[in-house]
């Protein structure tokens, strides 16, 4: 599935990114990506490929047309993302059990 120009700026303002690091990560330019968001052009197929897995990177989930339209949720609300990155190293070092 493409995404379209308002799914990928809905998509950032969701994840909280600004322009320039979506820019950087999807490898566009920021007045591509700002003039795709826009509706003005379309990047090419590997690029679009590239700017979702950027946006799907930070928590970003695009909905394919399902009768009421494209859209875009995040996978986890804002609260649940700082949890998981809270505990992400809770534990320790991992080590050998012989058991």
């Amino acid at each position: 599935m493409s995404i379209t120009g308002p799914q990928a700026r809905a998509a950032r303002a969701l994840v909280e990114w600004p322009r320039d690091h979506v820019a950087r990560l999807s490898g566009l330019t920021i007045e591509a990506l700002g003039a795709f968001e826009s509706g003005k052009i379309h990047p090419g197929p590997e690029a679009a490929a590239r700017l979702r897995a950027a946006l799907e990177s930070g928590g970003a989930v695009f909905i394919e047309e399902n009768g009421a339209g494209v859209g875009v949720h995040l996978k986890f609300n804002s609260r649940d993302a700082r949890s998981v990155n809270r505990l992400e190293n809770e534990g320790g070092p991992v080590g050998d059990d012989d058991v």
